[in-house]
């Protein structure tokens, strides 16, 4: 008789760790879907300030530093 009480003990507290951890994990997992959410806001607001960026169209008709004249220059005195 001794041995279904040690052994209904063991499953109790068996039984209590496994809710316990039902719980936390409900817990982490809803922490986690939150910092997607936020991760989701951020990448929103990074695509909204991209789309703000200009990007400047090179021209090949003229160089783009004074350092480049010589290469320029060469360039169009050879053909």
């Amino acid at each position: 008789m001794m041995w279904v009480m040690i052994f209904g003990g063991i499953a109790v507290a068996g039984l209590i760790m496994v809710i316990s951890y039902v719980i936390w994990l409900a817990h982490k997992a809803s922490d986690v879907m939150s910092e997607v959410v936020v991760l989701g806001d951020r990448a929103g607001q990074l695509m909204e300030l991209v789309s703000q960026v200009r990007v400047p169209e090179h021209r090949f008709d003229a160089p783009d530093r004074a350092d480049d004249t010589v290469v320029y220059s060469n360039l169009t005195t050879e053909s």
